[in-house]
């Protein structure tokens, strides 16, 4: 038997959750959505694993927008959710963008100018008036510097995607444990979806919201999607030695950015070579620590010299190799079938937006409050990246 439904959702995490919330609010829709999520423990999704931060320090007009209205809809977050929902604040300690090179510090100073002409708090330094600054802060090597204090740092990521989902199935979303194991294509539609339990769905939409299986999602549709799991290191560790003052989410040109977290500090880094894994690869090269992390850490920031390790994980990017750039909106030949892809490093941020945006277009039939347009599968289906260079 197939059961009919409206809109059917593959991927139940952030993105998954905010547009169901999003659906399910909106007078304009009175349809039937499901979710459907293959590990409701969400163990290693993005989400999870996520350093949770957000900023309007990004190269596409368009990135900043929709980072601005992830932070106005955390400040005001009881207008949106109502009088029950925690606040979910950003530690605004902003993001600290380290250039080496001139041909880097010209790419600073382009982000700078869209940025503050879109609204951003964003201000470029020199060494020297970075170090007077944070003077315990190495910055021998560098060129310039970008900092914006404003809206940008951490927030309770998981504590937003709690608030998604638990919301969006009060308001009648139908969240199914499950794996789509095939889609049904007849012509330029997605008739049927059918799960590995043999459960079947007859969607009048259907949406990949599956993350780093994204790409596994869109073959199944015959569609191709440049989308790749690529993993992402993170440790966190105590400092023996307290830093005297403030740490922003400080960017090293050599691959390793860190924050403050807890009583003590969060560390990320990108493994050498970046390469794509399997989606159920989450090991770790233990070595790269001792031979690369560390070392950089402790040349950047001398404090950090005597340092203990406390814990380490992997988590993985679902990232465009096109131009790490989301993919979003209805594919020009299937046009039931919505992509909500490929976010490398930012959904989490992007969610409220994302969500809000992608079912203004499901009820209304376009784009309505934001644009997103721009990032749309014509670009894929064209070669023509629109190229996101801020991506750590």
């Amino acid at each position: 038997m197939t059961d009919n439904v409206d809109v059917l959702i593959i991927g139940g995490a952030i993105m998954g959750s905010s547009l169901a919330w999003w659906l399910t609010r909106d007078p304009g829709f009175g349809g039937r959505v499901v979710v459907i999520e293959r590990d409701p423990s969400y163990a290693y999704a993005a989400t999870s694993l996520s350093h949770s931060s957000i900023r309007q320090q990004f190269g596409q007009a368009i990135n900043v927008r929709i980072s601005q209205f992830g932070a106005a809809f955390l400040r005001d977050i009881r207008d949106w959710m109502g009088p029950e929902a925690p606040p979910i604040p950003i530690r605004s300690d902003g993001y600290l963008y380290l250039a080496d090179t001139p041909a880097f510090a010209d790419a600073l100073r382009q982000a700078q100018a869209l940025q503050a002409g879109l609204g951003a708090a964003t201000r470029l330094l020199g060494p020297d008036q970075a170090a007077a600054e944070w003077p315990y802060l190495c910055f021998d090597g560098i060129a310039l510097a970008s900092h914006n204090p404003v809206d940008e740092g951490a927030f309770d990521g998981i504590a937003l995607f709690d608030l998604f989902r638990r919301q969006a199935r009060a308001q009648g979303a139908h969240y199914v444990t499950g794996e789509v194991a095939g889609l049904t294509r007849d012509r330029d539609r997605i008739t049927a979806a059918t799960l590995t339990d043999g459960t079947s769905y007859a969607p009048g939409i259907v949406v990949n919201c599956a993350g780093t299986r994204g790409a596994q999602v869109a073959a199944m549709a015959g569609l191709s999607l440049p989308v790749e799991p690529r993993a992402r290191f993170s440790y966190v560790f105590d400092a023996a030695e307290p830093l005297p003052g403030p740490l922003p989410l400080t960017i090293d040109p050599a691959g390793v950015h860190v924050r403050p977290e807890g009583g003590g500090f969060l560390a990320g880094y990108v493994p050498r070579p970046d390469l794509p894994r399997d989606p159920e690869d989450f090991t770790i090269d233990h070595a790269v620590w001792e031979d690369a992390v560390w070392p950089i850490l402790a040349t950047r920031i001398p404090a950090f010299e005597r340092i203990r390790l406390r814990r380490t994980w992997v988590g993985h990017y679902d990232y465009n190799r096109l131009d790490r750039n989301a993919v979003l909106g209805p594919h020009p030949e299937v046009a039931n079938f919505l992509f909500c892809n490929g976010f490398s490093g930012h959904g989490l941020q992007q969610s409220p937006a994302i969500g809000r945006g992608l079912a203004e277009w499901i009820v209304d039939g376009g784009w309505r409050t934001l644009d997103l347009s721009g990032l749309g599968y014509e670009r894929v289906a064209l070669n023509r990246p629109l190229i996101e260079r801020a991506v750590i």
